[in-house]
């Protein structure tokens, strides 16, 4: 399997009749798209804003974030949501916009959305300050229930981004190329080195708290064999509103940043074997079984270490620390991420649960500190949402126009891959 992934680097969007990059700038036509997102007759209306580093400007409340990608050969990026037919992603050449998103607003869909400045110190918490932002102001048809409105503005999202994707088939690039060889060759690739393996956890929990893997609900399926080149072609994708500070967007499932060090390290320090994707679900009796596949196909891949990630916070620990567990007792030496809910003032029980063979974690950091957010010049979706959305209050606006926060209101702020500027150190 290969993969070249070529990367148009965005500096700056503007709006125009003409659709094409330029110089770094990507210009788009606004009522091309509108009309793209129309054909969905569930959507009532759709505008487009744009929203760049180091502006005024707070974004509210942010469903989705995602990187423009799309096929220039081999397929097509995100398999399994517009056609019947599909097949196997992560070959051929597909081309991503890097350094900007298209970034979904509007009413909000669950309380868990967040909130994106674009400069002050909500920007310091979060790296999606630092992307140009193609903003999707979406409302649902009024006879939408909430879970068909999840899935329009989803879908709209990923629709928008594989085609302002296509703009940028004539530009500049910088390749990366990937190859991804077979178990067997991977095992006997680098002998010498120790066989790392990814337990890549995401949320499967009904009440808008899911993940779709070639387009199916990853509640329908069990821990599955993955490979890192299918995640960087949108092979996983977010459909969840879980706390928007640990929530994986889909702009994290392309850009893992558990995945991008393993490749870093591949060959050097490690030999990267493979990914388990791990649905998180909701009862014991699934976490159960969902640990024995897990831990048997890490076995398969011939793990001697793991990394694991997690996703949301609550019940999602125990699938974190009970597939450690399994792990270490079967010799393969883990390290696991999470973040920390200890309180406004730090001093509450971290994580709601935990085992003694967790012994190696790296903290993203505690969500409940609270942050006070200076007002923006402009807002882009409705302010006033903040007040239902997880770490805001009925008390979180302020009467100068600033906004009181806990920081996992703030979309990104301790991602559970570690792509994330917050981490924790030991006094």
């Amino acid at each position: 399997m290969n993969l070249e992934l070529r990367k148009v680097a965005i500096k700056d969007i503007q709006f125009s009749e003409e659709c094409k990059v330029e110089n770094g700038c990507l210009y788009v036509d606004p009522k091309k798209l509108e009309e793209l997102v129309l054909e969905d007759s569930r959507v009532k209306s759709v505008s487009f804003d744009i929203a760049r580093p180091g502006e005024s400007v707070r974004i509210v409340p942010v469903k989705d974030v995602i990187e423009p990608r799309a096929k220039l050969e081999g397929g097509e990026t995100f398999p399994g949501l517009f056609r019947e037919d599909m097949q196997e992603v992560g070959e051929g050449i597909t081309v991503a916009l890097s350094g900007m998103a298209v970034t979904s607003t509007g009413p909000i869909v669950g309380f868990q959305e967040g909130v994106i400045d674009m400069m002050g110190p909500g920007a310091q918490y979060t790296k999606y300050s630092e992307l140009c932002h193609l903003v999707m102001i979406i409302e649902k048809q009024d006879y939408v229930d909430q879970h068909d409105h999840e899935e329009v503005v989803r879908l709209a999202g990923i629709k928008v981004a594989k085609e302002v994707a296509t703009y940028g088939f004539e530009a500049e690039y910088e390749a990366e190329h990937y190859e991804w060889k077979s178990i067997g060759e991977k095992y006997d690739e680098y002998p010498e080195l120790p066989r790392v393996v990814y337990i890549y956890n995401v949320m499967a929990q009904g009440l808008l708290h899911d993940t779709y893997f070639y387009g199916r609900d990853a509640k329908v399926m069990v821990p599955t064999m993955v490979t890192p080149l299918e995640v960087m072609d949108g092979a996983i994708i977010s459909g969840n509103c879980v706390s928007p500070g640990s929530k994986t967007t889909t702009y994290m499932h392309q850009n893992n940043a558990v995945i991008e060090e393993l490749f870093k390290l591949h060959g050097k320090e490690i030999n990267f074997m493979g990914i388990v994707v791990n649905p998180l679900m909701t009862t014991l009796k699934e976490k159960f079984r969902d640990r024995m596949l897990t831990v048997r196909e890490a076995k398969m891949l011939g793990a001697q270490g793991a990394i694991i990630s997690q996703e949301g916070f609550g019940n999602p620990t125990t699938d974190l620390m009970i597939v450690c567990q399994e792990l270490e007792q079967n010799g393969v030496k883990v390290v696991i991420i999470t973040n920390e809910d200890a309180g406004v003032d730090g001093m509450s029980e971290s994580l709601p649960d935990s085992v003694q063979e967790a012994n190696a974690i790296v903290s993203t950091g505690n969500s409940n500190a609270t942050v006070m957010l200076p007002a923006m010049e402009k807002t882009i979706g409705n302010l006033k949402e903040v007040e239902r959305v997880c770490g805001g209050n009925i008390t979180s606006i302020q009467d100068d126009g600033r906004l009181l926060l806990e920081i996992h209101g703030i979309m990104g702020s301790h991602n559970l891959q570690g792509n994330t500027k917050l981490g924790a150190i030991t006094l």
